[in-house]
């Protein structure tokens, strides 16, 4: 009699899985895709050979995301990359994350080439010199969205010119119910460069930093200014979120860093729920 209970349980159970067999390939296969990210990295003044790895490694290990680099070994303010002289160099991906450091790059079409895929609707993550790229025009002065000058910071959202010295930044976040911000935590950085504000374009700030600089007489003096934000560009209304902060490596590879930046991605892609965590699909994936 227990043979032929088991016969039969183990019958029924062959014949179910079977049953189910298309059902669980459907199923599989309606996992979503990772997101593809395309990482640009190269110019002036920072390790991009290694922030590049440090970036991937810690968005891949946060979310559901795939990195692909566009790297040059260029260390110059003039470096530039090949994709960006495709008319469909963004259409491969969900997320543009620039991260490169080309301030004395205006050639005025290679910009508007790169602007153009964004107004189509591929959101982007700026990070640190991405901020002081692509300068255009008159960038000293404070610029009116919309005009020649404010082209690359219109995308941004913010227009910053200079830095101080390396020294600790202090982060505030003062939209703590924003779902990039939710639940983290305020923190010191190591000695890092705190970006000035010229003027805030149309820019929703998400932090502040803090520094405490000393003046040529030994007297000091604190300077604050917004070091994230969020910003929508163009007619489509792309997402954007930017951060200043970033300049060392091990400021890169702080996980309070590579939190906040994975939120960015995820959230300028709409894959963030309004708790900060990854939407369903999205998560990490298990190891």
């Amino acid at each position: 009699m227990k043979r032929r209970l088991f016969y039969f349980t183990s019958v029924a159970a062959l014949a179910l899985s079977v049953g189910l067999a298309p059902f669980l390939t459907g199923a599989e296969s309606a996992k979503p895709k990772p997101l593809r990210v395309l990482l640009v990295t190269g110019g002036c003044c920072h390790d991009y050979a290694k922030q590049r790895l440090i970036l991937a490694e810690g968005l891949s290990a946060r979310a559901n995301i795939e990195v692909e680099f566009a790297h040059t070994d260029d260390k110059s303010t003039k470096a530039s990359f090949d994709i960006y002289n495709k008319a469909d160099w963004a259409q491969n991906y969900d997320v543009v994350i620039h991260d490169e450091c080309s301030a004395d790059v205006k050639q005025q079409p290679y910009v508007d080439n790169i602007l153009n895929a964004h107004k189509d609707g591929v959101p982007a993550v700026n990070l640190h010199c991405a901020m002081h790229s692509y300068r255009v025009g008159n960038f000293r002065d404070p610029v009116q969205s919309g005009s020649p000058d404010a082209l690359w910071f219109d995308l941004i959202g913010l227009q910053s010119n200079g830095h101080g010295p390396q020294e600790p930044i202090a982060i505030t976040f003062t939209d703590k119910d924003h779902p990039i911000t939710k639940g983290l935590g305020d923190w010191t950085t190591i000695k890092e460069e705190l970006y000035n504000n010229i003027k805030i374009l149309t820019a929703h700030p998400l932090a502040s930093g803090k520094q405490t600089v000393k003046n040529k007489d030994g007297t000091t003096k604190d300077v604050e200014t917004v070091v994230a934000w969020t910003n929508e560009y163009g007619p489509k209304k792309t997402r954007t979120f930017s951060t200043t902060i970033g300049h060392n490596n091990e400021t890169v590879g702080d996980a309070r860093y590579l939190d906040l930046v994975t939120r960015g991605v995820l959230w300028s892609a709409g894959k963030l729920g309004d708790d900060g965590k990854p939407v369903a699909g999205y998560e990490a994936k298990q190891k």
